[in-house]
């Protein structure tokens, strides 16, 4: 699901924001970036059993390849107008297409290793099972 960043303008230039419990839909538990990822790079392969995310690309072009083991869709991050909101039972990878490219995630939760999914045929037995609904993408 897109979301589009509030943003203020004025002369001394951009103000973007997001408030927890308003634009997103869930408490905002964790914030971290990605940068310096050459181009052409790709990164994730995993997917989340709950934890929510929010993706934006705060500089550069990223693709983010979202997979819910019955359909991919893919979603060019190129503005840090745009953002990404991806539930849990989505594969995804992110792929740089700009060296100076910065990735922004806000999580719904603290890091748990265990909610990630790593193998893609262990996430495709869990989606066959019924552990999401699917209807994401």
């Amino acid at each position: 699901m897109h979301l589009n960043i509030k943003k203020v303008t004025n002369k001394l230039g951009n103000l973007f924001f997001i408030e927890g419990g308003r634009d997103i839909p869930f408490e905002i538990k964790r914030i971290y970036y990605i940068t310096d990822v050459p181009g052409g790079e790709v990164r994730g392969h995993h997917a989340h059993k709950s934890l929510q995310q929010i993706l934006i690309a705060i500089k550069g072009k990223i693709i983010i390849t979202l997979d819910n083991g019955k359909k991919e869709k893919k979603v060019l991050l190129d503005s840090p107008e745009k953002a990404l909101y991806i539930p849990g039972g989505v594969w995804r990878t992110m792929q740089w297409l700009d060296s100076d490219s910065i990735l922004l995630v806000l999580a719904s939760d603290y890091y748990d290793e265990n909610d990630y999914i790593r193998d893609y045929e262990i996430f495709r037995k869990m989606v066959d099972e019924g552990f999401w609904n699917g209807s994401f993408i």
